[in-house]
């Protein structure tokens, strides 16, 4: 802005800070390929510890994760149901709840948005690409295990704790269904973890915060006291992708979860936004 209030020559709010150059620099960055690393390097690990311990008798495969060995539909859906809850989670409010602080704590904010770019853009841009790297977080796990579990134990049916078996062309677009659910279910995560991020500068506080909150409330679902309480805890819903691998799709507990984390995602990032938009950045 000029001296008399006017925009520069040339200054288009529109054009600062481009999906692309946000996208390559968080790419870039160390943690980035730690969390992609780690999450590709899983299921090679979960495949060693079957091939060291053995695989469970027939007799006992009553969960997913005892019927791993079945095939790669099996592995790659055994490794969603390990992610689920907790692994999962860490990327996801890694991506949303370092992507703001960060720049804070490197006191590198302030001068983003002296370049200028509008503060509402700037955390449009940031948590756009935060959940992208959080939804490319969340498709890598199965994805991969879907690819070493058919290396391992070939193409085939996916057989289900229940005992019925769904064909691999039914079963395919039914995990990827499963997938979607659980990156909607981790919005309520994501959308905590940027909150935070708005409010603090330090990226561990606002990671830690989420993360904290997302074991609290795993932790209460667990009270069966709580009754029917526990139906507005987002961990209540965490593993109902489960129904999109029954014989019979059921869409109840994926709609109630999903709406759930929804709501819950869309107050905490309008805080983020208001909070944002009122803050002193000194940093």
């Amino acid at each position: 802005m000029s001296a008399t209030g006017t925009a520069a020559p040339g200054y288009r709010p529109g054009r600062t800070l481009p999906l692309r150059v946000e996208a390559v620099r968080q790419l870039r960055r160390r943690r980035t390929m730690v969390v992609g690393g780690v999450l590709a390097a899983m299921p090679l690990i979960v495949l060693g510890a079957i091939w060291v311990g053995g695989a469970p008798g027939r007799e006992d495969r009553t969960s997913f994760i005892e019927l791993a060995t079945s095939s790669g539909l099996n592995f790659a859906t055994t490794m969603l149901f390990m992610g689920t809850g907790f692994l999962l989670v860490i990327p996801v409010a890694l991506f949303c709840g370092d992507t703001v602080a960060s720049e804070a704590s490197w006191s590198s904010l302030r001068y983003l948005l002296a370049a200028p770019v509008p503060r509402a853009r700037l955390l449009v841009r940031k948590l756009t690409v935060a959940l992208a790297f959080s939804a490319a977080a969340v498709v890598l796990l199965p994805l991969v295990g879907l690819a070493v579990g058919t290396a391992a134990y070939g193409w085939g049916d996916l057989r289900l704790p229940t005992g019925a078996t769904l064909p691999a062309a039914e079963a395919l677009p039914r995990l990827a269904l499963a997938v979607a659910f659980v990156f909607l279910s981790e919005l309520v995560v994501g959308a905590l973890a940027f909150w935070l991020s708005t409010a603090t500068d330090a990226p561990l506080g606002a990671v830690g915060g989420a993360v904290f909150a997302s074991i609290v409330t795993g932790v209460l679902d667990a009270v069966t006291a709580l009754g029917s309480l526990r139906e507005w805890l987002p961990a209540h819903w965490q593993y109902a992708w489960a129904d999109a691998l029954q014989p019979q799709l059921e869409w109840g507990g994926m709609l109630q979860g999903v709406s759930l984390s929804l709501s819950y995602a869309v107050i905490l990032l309008a805080l983020a936004f208001r909070g944002f938009a009122r803050k002193d950045v000194v940093s």
